[in-house]
């Protein structure tokens, strides 16, 4: 018997579905693409939602078993807060996906698009007991804006929502211990730019750490200094400077993402 995910094609949705949420879908469907070119998926086991436009809590997550190299706009799967799918599709959705998303999207308005990954650095700073160190420019610039939130096992408890929710606040990036890392944004855009900085500095934290050396820390109020100027830049400003060249990067890889 053929497996549901054994076969991805799906039928195109694009004039099926406002045009608000066909570009949400493409978007959404180029962050897992982008996700998987910077090399920091885990098979298929995290996940990226997106809210869809319109009075409705509903998004966006990927179908359950496919690789993030296999997601398109139209085999995402749109469900409500309840995690009831509201589309015939053959795939499922991660319940620890459903979980960790829906928290954050049923508890903020801002968070249209949800980026939650289990990179290797990602993963090494969120078990380090002094997390995210202020060691580099890329680290500067979010450190003011990181939330933590400790590991409780894996997220199938709907209980752990009110306490994920609590401990992101209003800030936008977050490192779940033990676990990995998350960013939330306005936009596909902005939540992607704010993960792309937040692994950065993560990866060079390693390596700084790695080589042995003593770490050589910036002058008082430097770090604080960095974080002010960076703040606002990441809603919308290097997000719409960025992402057309991004989709442009993966168009010419592989533009089936767009399907």
């Amino acid at each position: 018997m053929l497996n549901p995910v054994d076969d991805i094609q799906v039928p195109s949705l694009k004039g099926k579905v406002s045009p608000e949420e066909w570009e949400q879908r493409v978007n959404l469907a180029a962050t897992y693409r982008l996700v998987h070119h910077y090399g920091w998926d885990d098979m298929i086991f995290t996940h990226i939602s997106a809210r869809v436009p319109g009075p409705e809590h509903h998004f966006l997550i990927n179908p359950y078993g496919l690789m993030f190299d296999e997601i398109s706009a139209s085999n995402l799967v749109k469900i409500d807060l309840e995690g009831k799918k509201l589309q015939e599709t053959p795939f499922p959705v991660n319940p620890a996906g459903f979980t960790i998303h829906s928290a954050v999207h049923a508890n903020r308005d801002d968070a249209h698009c949800v980026i939650h990954l289990h990179s290797t650095d990602g993963v090494a700073v969120s078990a380090q007991a002094d997390g995210l160190l202020p060691l580099d420019q890329h680290a500067m610039l979010i450190c003011e804006d990181l939330a933590y939130h400790d590991y409780e096992g894996v997220a199938l408890d709907l209980d752990e929502r009110e306490r994920l929710v609590h401990d992101i606040g209003t800030k936008n990036l977050m490192l779940l211990r033990n676990h990995g890392t998350l960013t939330v944004g306005k936009t596909c855009a902005d939540a992607f730019l704010r993960m792309y900085y937040l692994e950065r500095a993560c990866s060079m934290q390693v390596r700084a750490l790695a080589g042995g050396a003593k770490i050589y820390m910036t002058n008082q109020g430097v770090a604080e200094k960095t974080a002010g100027q960076g703040g606002s830049a990441f809603e919308g400003t290097i997000g719409n400077l960025a992402w057309p060249g991004l989709l442009r990067m993966l168009d010419r890889k592989d533009s089936s993402y767009r399907h």
